[in-house]
Order: structure tokens, then C-alpha cells, then sequence
């Protein structure tokens, strides 16, 4: 009958460094979520769902909001044109949902005018 070859051994007391490294790793990635969603938690968010341009002087964004339950949001809503250069921005603020109510997420419909044509229209930010 044939030998099978044998595996090297670790060595002695190594495994307590393999426990403790793995769980040194999940106590850093415990961290960066928990820092992760601390940090976006009751801030406003949005979501471009669509554009269209009008004319040469004028574009129309239409976003969903979700809305913080105390504070209002100032959302800029921008055009841009072939080159990617801003050719229209406004800042628009909405009031907080009533109290009570939390969070609220709402579509919303901007018309912007623009210095000359538009290829696209989106939310640069919302605060």
C-alpha cells in the first residue's frame, strides 16, 4: 500500500494569532459600516429619474427627493451642455414634511432656463 504523502504541520501557538487577526478584521469592518451609516443617516438623498430639453433656453429635471423629517432641503439642480460645461443651474428649497410624518420622499419637477442649449439636466446636490 502506498505512503500518502503528509502536510506540513502549523506550527505550535499560531493559532490564537490566526483568532486573533480575523477577529482584529471584523471588529475594523464592524467600524467602517458603523462610520458608514452614521455619517448619511437623516440626510437628504435624491435620485435623477429624468430630463428633457425644451427649447435653447430651457430644460426640465424631474428627481425623486427623500426629504429629512426636521429640517428643509436646498437641492441644485443644474444643465449642462455637450462639453459638460454648465450652461443653467437654480437652487430650490422645500419645507420638511409635517411633524410626525418622518422622512418623505416626493417627485419633484424643476424648469430651468439655460445661456444657451442644454444636452442634459440633473441634481448636482442636495442638502
Amino acid at each position: 500500500m502506498p505512503s500518502r504523502p503528509t502536510l506540513p504541520h502549523p506550527a505550535p501557538g499560531t493559532a490564537k494569532w490566526w483568532v486573533i487577526g480575523t477577529l482584529g478584521v471584523a471588529a475594523g469592518v464592524a467600524v467602517a459600516v458603523w462610520f458608514g451609516i452614521s455619517s448619511t443617516v437623516g440626510l437628504a438623498s435624491f435620485t435623477t429619474t429624468g430630463y428633457k430639453v425644451l427649447d435653447d433656453q430651457s430644460v426640465r429635471v424631474t428627481f425623486e427627493l427623500n426629504r429629512p423629517a426636521d429640517k428643509p432641503t436646498t437641492c441644485t439642480i443644474q444643465a449642462l451642455a455637450r462639453d459638460f460645461a454648465p450652461v443653467g443651474s437654480i437652487d430650490v428649497t422645500y419645507s420638511p414634511p409635517p411633524a410626525g410624518t418622518g422622512s418623505l420622499t416626493t417627485s419633484e419637477t424643476v424648469t430651468l432656463r439655460t445661456t444657451s442649449r442644454a444636452v442634459t439636466g440633473e441634481v448636482k446636490t442636495c442638502s
